[in-house]
């Protein structure tokens, strides 16, 4: 049998920022130094991002909590002072205790999103829940809401991944993948959320201030199973999934937890400890094309590649010779989205099954090589299927 996503669906929260009122923003605090105006400008101007979305409703220059602020029914400001516009520095816990606060709207927009797009699935086949997220903690958490609030089985079981980093969408198919392949009928529902506009913080580092310009908030859900789709439904077929570390780049990105938030390292270097090692990153996947990893990559059509930033994405095209259209899906998520942690991949996964659902053709099945990075530095990989079902059982890919 052949483990399948059968649909993805994303959910972001309402508020959007353009990059440039959130340049112009930090560039207003008066305690930054030269140097730091000059990151921040450089940063943000070179980003390839347009817009992000946010919970946090007061970074936004036009929102009630700035321009009507103590009015009725207006929240208080939490991240911008709108007396003089200085970014205030909220301690862990009221952080925390927004993204407890907004994190069940997210999941279970893209979750019902989800379940609705698949092809006849609905609450009554979910038999287990996968979700993923590093930007808050609750318990009973994310998974728990899930099934509270679909109604499903007080039976479905729950496996939370948790402070993985931007890839951890990857353990989470893989662990759907692995859940399939025991019980052929299960139905893994897999849920990542991020909220990483909840850990701004103005300041001259550069790595926060790199963090600053590209971090954004957002949910995206995938149904995965071994069950039949109905004829000519879309569908990712799971190949392969693997996971390699680096030898070197472990000081060049991580996440940890501070007192003003949780903190994120992402140092100069780590567009080019990606280019140098990528190749060697994605040997053990793409061996499965059965061509030789050389030449390998040149065989495989589409690229969902997770934008860590837009250095990131020129560094694994120029390694493996991509082009612009293989690379297109990713830029476009980064330039509407930015960077939304786990939950990226999966935005990307989801605008490749519209434009082949848009297609006027059926087509034919196509092989697409999914990766993200994060702190370790790990490198996941993925070779999926894209294809339309044939309504029946299908030869699997190797398992991991």
């Amino acid at each position: 049998m052949t483990i399948s996503v059968r649909s993805i669906s994303t959910a972001v929260p309402p508020t959007v920022i353009q990059q440039a009122d959130m340049r112009d923003l930090l560039l207003a605090q008066p305690e930054r130094s030269r140097l730091a105006r000059r990151l921040i400008s450089a940063a943000f101007d070179a980003s390839a991002i347009d817009t992000r979305h946010t919970v946090v409703s007061d970074l936004a220059p036009d929102s009630p909590e700035r321009l009507d602020p103590g009015a009725d029914g207006v929240a208080a400001p939490f991240f911008v002072d709108p007396a003089d516009g200085h970014v205030l520095s909220p301690t862990t816990r009221p952080r925390n205790d927004r993204y407890v606060a907004e994190v069940p709207g997210l999941i279970l927009d893209a979750a019902r999103g989800a379940l609705a797009a698949s092809g006849g699935l609905g609450t009554a086949d979910v038999t287990h829940v996968v979700t993923a997220s590093c930007t808050g903690f609750f318990a009973p958490g994310p998974d728990y809401v899930l099934v509270r609030d679909l109604g499903l089985p007080a039976t479905t079981r729950r496996l939370h991944v948790g402070f993985m980093g931007c890839y951890a969408a990857f353990p989470a198919l893989s662990a759907a993948r692995s859940i399939c392949v025991e019980d052929p009928d299960a139905v893994v529902l897999v849920v990542c959320v991020e909220l990483c506009s909840l850990h701004l913080e103005a300041s001259d580092d550069p790595d926060v201030i790199v963090a600053s310009s590209v971090f954004a908030d957002g949910a995206a859900a995938a149904v995965v199973t071994g069950r039949p789709a109905p004829e000519g439904h879309l569908v990712l077929d799971l190949d392969t999934l693997r996971t390699t570390l680096t030898p070197v780049g472990e000081q060049d990105m991580a996440w940890t937890i501070g007192d003003h938030g949780f903190e994120m390292v992402l140092s100069r270097y780590v567009p080019s400890i990606i280019s140098a090692h990528i190749r060697g990153a994605l040997d053990p996947v793409l061996a499965e094309i059965g061509t030789g990893t050389e030449t390998a990559h040149a065989e495989v059509p589409r690229w969902a590649v997770h934008p860590g930033g837009r250095s990131v994405l020129d560094k694994v095209q120029d390694a493996l010779a991509l082009d612009d259209a293989q690379m297109a899906p990713s830029r476009d998520v980064l330039r509407e989205h930015g960077n939304m942690s786990s939950a990226t991949i999966l935005f990307i996964l989801a605008r490749m099954l519209q434009d082949a659902a848009d297609s006027p053709a059926p087509g034919e099945p196509e092989q697409v090589c999914a990766m993200a990075f994060g702190p370790g530095l790990t490198v996941e990989s993925a070779l999926l299927t894209l294809r339309r079902s044939d309504g029946g059982d299908c030869v699997s890919g190797d398992e991991q």
